[in-house]
C-alpha cells in the first residue's frame, strides 16, 4: 500500500491543485476520487470559468487573486497546456449595488487597472451587450477565462509526476481513532498524518458536522448560436432586477450564459442533469433584453452545482488534523478556485487551526490567509506564499 503523509480526498478543481503542490513540496501524498478521471459531474463542469481580479465580494480575496494568475501562467507552462484566456471583464449593474460598487472598492484598494465607463461608452466598445442607460460599468483588463476540465487534468498530471499516487472510481470515508488518521476506499484503509478534504458537494456526507452550513443548488448552463455577428466581447458580469447574469466570449460550441445561483436545492447523487424549460426561459428573457445576438438555437447545457455557505465566501480551515477547503457558490462563476487553493497551501503555515461549526463564521478563515500571507510576503517570507 504504501506510506504516505496526506490524503487529498476529492480531486475536483480543488483536490487536483492541493495534490499537485503537496507532491511538488516533497509530501507523499495519496489522491482519491470516487467517480473516474475525466468526469463531469462535479462542480467545476462546463469548459469555461470566470477569472477576474477586482474581486466584488471582498477585497481581501485580491492578493490571492494576484497570486493565482501567476500560478495558472506558471501551471501552463509546466503542463505545455493553455489553460488561461485573458479578455479583460466587463461588470455592470446599477452604482450602488453590490456588483460596481464592489468590483469598484476591490480595484482601487489595490490599485487593479480598471475603468469606470458610462452604459453607452461601454455599449460603444461591446455593441453585442444593451445596457440599461442609467448603469455603471467598470471594465478591468486583468480578467478572463481558465478551461476547468484540462486546468484539472493538468494538475493531475503534474502531481503524477511529482510522485502523488491517485486512485479513481471509489468513495472515500475518513477514520480516526487511536492510532490516528486513516482514509477507507476500495476496500483498502491507509494511516496518513493529514486529510486535505476538497470534496465540494459531497463534503456534508464525509463531515457531517458541516451538513448545516452547506446549501448546494442546481445550476443550469446554456450555449446558443449566435443571431449575428458578436463583436468584441470580453467576459461579464451583469446585476440585474432577476439576480446576477454572466457569459463568455463566443467560442465553437456557441455563447455561452447562466443565471449565477438558481436557488433550487439540490443532492449531489441525485441531481437532475437534464435541461428544463423553465431554465432555459429564465437565461432567454435576459438575453432577449441584454444580449439579444444569444437568442439562437440552443446548442449544448450543462448543469452543474453550487455549494453555498451561509454568507457565501470560503471555508479553508481546519477540524483536528483535516484540513477543510470548500469554494463557495461564488467560485463557481468566477474560479477563484485556484486562489483557493492557493491560500489552501497558505493555511498550513499561516492560519491557527480551529474547529469550524454551524457558528463559525466562514469567511474568517480564508480573510485571515489573505491578510496573513499578504503580510508574510511584505516582509520577505515565502512560506506558503509561492506555489
Amino acid at each position: 500500500m504504501g506510506t504516505f503523509d496526506v490524503a487529498v480526498v476529492g480531486l475536483g478543481a480543488m483536490g487536483s491543485a492541493a495534490a499537485y503542490h503537496l507532491a511538488k513540496r516533497g509530501a507523499r501524498v495519496l489522491g482519491l476520487e470516487r467517480f473516474a478521471r475525466g468526469h463531469a459531474l462535479a462542480s467545476f463542469g462546463g469548459r469555461s470559468r470566470i477569472i477576474r481580479l477586482a474581486y466584488f465580494e471582498h477585497p481581501d480575496y485580491v492578493p490571492l487573486l494576484r497570486a493565482a494568475w501567476a500560478v495558472w501562467r506558471a501551471l501552463e507552462e509546466m503542463s505545455g497546456e493553455r489553460l488561461l484566456t485573458a479578455t479583460g471583464g466587463l461588470y455592470a449593474g446599477p452604482a450602488h449595488g453590490e456588483l460596481v460598487a464592489g468590483s469598484l472598492r476591490s480595484a482601487r484598494e489595490h490599485g487593479l487597472a480598471h475603468e469606470v465607463l458610462v452604459a453607452a461608452e461601454a455599449m460603444r466598445r461591446f455593441p453585442a451587450l444593451h445596457l440599461d442607460p442609467e448603469w455603471t460599468t467598470v471594465f478591468e483588463e486583468q480578467a478572463g477565462w481558465l478551461a476547468p476540465e484540462r486546468c484539472v487534468e493538468a494538475h493531475l498530471r503534474l502531481a503524477e509526476r511529482a510522485g502523488a499516487t491517485l486512485r479513481f472510481g471509489d468513495p472515500a470515508a475518513l477514520r480516526q481513532d487511536r492510532a490516528g488518521l486513516s482514509v477507507e476506499s476500495g476496500g483498502h484503509r491507509q494511516q496518513v498524518d493529514r486529510i486535505v478534504v476538497t470534496a465540494g458537494a459531497w463534503l456534508p456526507e464525509l463531515l457531517p458536522f458541516l451538513a448545516p452550513s452547506l446549501r448546494v443548488e442546481r445550476v443550469p448552463l446554456f450555449w446558443f448560436e449566435p443571431v449575428a455577428p458578436v463583436g468584441p466581447l470580453p467576459v461579464w458580469v451583469l446585476e440585474t432586477p432577476e439576480g446576477l447574469f454572466y457569459g463568455f466570449p463566443p467560442d465553437e460550441h456557441g455563447l455561452k450564459l447562466a443565471r449565477h445561483g438558481s436557488g433550487d436545492p439540490a443532492s449531489p447523487d441525485t441531481l437532475d442533469r437534464s435541461p428544463r424549460p423553465i431554465d432555459e426561459e429564465r437565461v432567454r428573457a435576459f438575453a432577449r433584453r441584454h444580449l439579444p445576438v444569444a437568442d439562437g438555437p440552443l446548442r449544448g447545457t450543462h448543469v452543474c452545482m453550487y455549494t453555498r455557505t451561509p454568507d457565501d465566501h470560503f471555508v479553508i480551515d481546519r477540524a483536528g488534523e483535516q484540513v477543510v477547503s470548500h469554494p463557495p457558490a461564488r467560485a463557481t462563476a468566477s474560479s477563484s478556485r485556484a486562489s483557493s487553493a492557493r491560500s489552501l497551501r497558505t493555511s498550513r503555515s499561516t492560519a491557527r487551526p480551529s474547529t469550524p461549526s454551524a457558528s463559525f463564521p466562514p469567511h474568517a478563515s480564508v480573510r485571515r490567509v489573505a491578510r496573513r500571507s499578504r503580510r508574510r510576503r511584505s516582509i520577505g517570507t515565502s512560506a506558503g506564499a509561492r506555489g
